[in-house]
């Protein structure tokens, strides 16, 4: 889980942006024992962009954006570059910056360098695994489960490689440090001697926030914020946190951080699927049918207006294409508990957002229908 300054936290009616936090990224590789760990929502890399031009055809002045969170961008590459081809496509002249912990950053270097990333940022903060492991609760490469100890110690080797890699392909390295009192405010010179030696060529200190956890170190202060700078200022040159934290568009905390679909003429509806015609509460794959809402004619308020059956399972993605064909023509969107990548991309391509919620039916489709502002309805 990703941790961002406040002071960074933008206004939103601040008009100028140098570098924007895009969190693209939806699986993580570790966990701190500090802090707390808030749940957010990735946005889909499409999401993520459709997001950076509403902020720019609002007014906004967006100088670049920074990769980064809510998990780690480097776990999903297909994503990640995903994410920078699009935004590279739309907007060449951005300055694109992504930060991660390293791990896997080694076998990406070139690829990354591809792109034209500016810089690198590595979340750096231990170089003894002993250490590291008074910091992580859990260390999770790829899709292995590792006892903490050896997750620790290949992370820190992952690290090293990391910037010995990436910096042979010509990206420039920032170590990202947060300093946490009483656990590795005395190791941050050796953070930063050590990352210097790699090639690495900054370092950004950030202060560890106390979120009243029990077990949590105190807030490190003023004094020993400038304490470790003083330190790491001998190996590295200091560089000020740059990216701006702004809130995803979201509509409620069923769909935080979800850019969400609106309906259109030609696709008025929502399809639902539900067990109990009260909540959503099922699997895509398991539901035998669905459940058809929209703008009721005479109030226009938005009610279930029909029920159609799905197409049989075992058929792969013709299934979903039938399903779109047959069920889903008048729909922009479809609630359900839970749905696999494939029907996801599906039906993504046959203009229907497949959200994910666990809720009242009424309560989500009230959402998406603007809380309840009034639509026309088709006569």
């Amino acid at each position: 889980m990703l941790q961002f300054p406040q002071e960074q936290c933008a206004c939103p009616r601040s008009m100028r942006i140098e570098s924007l936090l895009l969190p693209i990224a939806p699986q993580a590789v570790c966990g701190r024992r500090f802090g707390g760990d808030k749940a957010a929502a990735a946005l889909p890399p499409a999401e993520a962009v459709a997001w950076l031009d509403e902020l720019l055809k609002g007014g906004k002045s967006i100088g670049g954006v920074t990769v980064c969170g809510p998990g780690d961008a480097l776990a999903a590459p297909d994503i990640l570059f995903a994410a920078l081809d699009l935004i590279r496509a739309r907007h060449p002249a951005f300055s694109l910056h992504l930060t991660a912990a390293g791990l896997g950053a080694a076998a990406l270097a070139h690829k990354l360098a591809e792109r034209g990333l500016a810089q690198m940022s590595l979340q750096v903060e231990a170089v003894a695994a002993g250490l590291a492991e008074k910091i992580y609760k859990w260390i999770r490469p790829g899709k292995r489960t590792l006892p903490l100890a050896e997750a620790a110690a290949l992370l820190i080797s992952e690290q090293e490689q990391a910037v010995v890699a990436l910096v042979q392909a010509g990206l420039k390295v920032n170590i990202q440090t947060t300093v946490y009192p009483g656990i590795n405010d005395q190791h941050v010179a050796a953070i930063a001697e050590k990352m210097a030696k790699l090639g690495a060529s900054s370092m950004t200190l950030l202060p560890f926030a106390a979120a009243e956890e029990e077990g949590d170190p105190p807030s490190c202060d003023a004094a020993l914020l400038a304490q470790a700078k003083a330190a790491a200022a001998a190996h590295l040159e200091l560089a000020e946190y740059g990216a701006t934290l702004l809130s995803p568009p979201s509509s409620g905390t069923a769909f935080a951080g979800t850019l969400l679909p609106k309906p259109t003429q030609a696709r008025p509806n929502v399809a639902v699927v539900s067990s109990s015609g009260m909540e959503v509460d099922l699997h895509l794959g398991q539901a035998e049918k669905m459940l058809i809402y929209g703008p009721r004619c005479g109030d226009e308020l938005p009610s279930l207006l029909t029920v159609r059956n799905t197409p049989e399972a075992g058929a792969g993605s013709s299934r979903w294409e039938t399903l779109a064909r047959e069920c889903l023509f008048d729909c922009f969107a479809l609630l359900a508990a839970k749905a696999g990548e494939n029907p996801q991309k599906v039906l993504a391509e046959q203009g229907i957002k497949v959200l994910l919620a666990e809720d009242s039916i009424e309560g989500l489709v009230d959402v998406l229908y603007g809380g309840g502002k009034k639509q026309k309805c088709k006569k």
